[in-house]
């Protein structure tokens, strides 16, 4: 049985942890809010994005002139991987959750003859594939120095995946982040980014309208498409924002509950030992008492 030294010890080493516990999840609290707000006030011009996209897609994608970024390589052998993941840890199975999605589907290609390579975004997914999958590694980037994703950040990342996919490192690129659901609920995504996927160029409210574009489709196709690519990194990046403090806060309100629970039976054993200790001394001295 433990002495009473180190259950004091012990119970108080509980009680600093559970206090910063409960501050790291007051923190998350008020971080999440405004992450928040910022990942679903990005989701309208993200969508609508998309869909003009889609629209301009699908009247000029069988044309000999269409943009890379529309038609692809003509190949579809190199796979590009971008998974997105956050730089600290603490915040329960984010992380995991789109690691996991990412290696699944990296099995998945490589089963199926494909070359993968991996795009990092965030310190935990380095960690993650380093090990196993680190000669697969494109490259990292690292925004552990950023407080507040901007689109400065997403537009950064956006033109070096461009000129990487323009130069021929990759045929297809798929992006992997976590859309914010609420603060219990964060689904994994997967999204195609090069080339843009096809939908008909049917909108979020239907059909699209017959539309005459000055300049051309495909002249405005070169300006958007680059931009589209950096709004969905962006997108993603704030969706992982709102997601991680969603998460880190969950998780840091179940570690200080689980730390009060350990506290209480650490408090009763404590109470059981020095009540034991109490008896025994007691008992010694009455037994003496009676030898005298």
């Amino acid at each position: 049985m433990p002495s009473l030294k180190s259950l004091k010890l012990r119970i108080a080493s509980v009680k600093s942890t559970q206090k910063i516990t409960k501050a790291m999840k007051m923190v998350a609290a008020a971080k999440l809010r405004r992450a928040q707000e910022a990942a679903e006030a990005a989701r309208p011009y993200a969508e609508r994005m998309e869909a003009v996209i889609a629209g301009l897609a699908a009247r000029v994608a069988a044309s000999p002139t269409a943009p890379r970024l529309l038609a692809g390589t003509g190949a579809d052998r190199v796979h590009c991987l971008i998974v997105a993941t956050s730089d600290r840890g603490l915040c329960g199975a984010f992380n995991a959750n789109i690691i996991r999605a990412a290696r699944r589907r990296l099995e998945a290609l490589e089963a199926e003859g494909r070359t993968v390579c991996l795009y990092l975004v965030g310190r935990k997914a380095r960690t993650a594939f380093q090990r196993v999958h680190g000669g697969k590694i494109l490259h990292v980037v690292d925004l552990g120095h950023v407080k507040t994703v901007g689109f400065a950040d997403a537009a950064a990342i956006a033109a070096d995946l461009v000129r990487r996919y323009e130069a021929g490192a990759f045929d297809v690129a798929s992006l992997f982040y976590a859309r914010f659901r609420s603060a219990l609920v964060q689904e994994p995504v997967m999204q195609q980014l090069m080339p843009v996927a096809l939908s008909g160029g049917a909108g979020p409210d239907g059909p699209a309208a017959e539309v005459t574009y000055e300049p051309g489709e495909e002249e405005i196709l070169d300006a958007l498409l680059p931009r589209n690519v950096a709004v969905q990194v962006f997108r993603a990046l704030l969706e992982n924002a709102a997601s991680e403090q969603g998460a880190r806060m969950t998780a840091m309100d179940n570690a200080t509950r689980n730390a009060g629970d350990m506290i209480n039976r650490l408090t009763l054993t404590y109470n059981r030992t020095r009540q034991a200790a109490i008896t025994k001394e007691l008992i010694e001295i009455i037994s003496g008492a009676e030898a005298l």
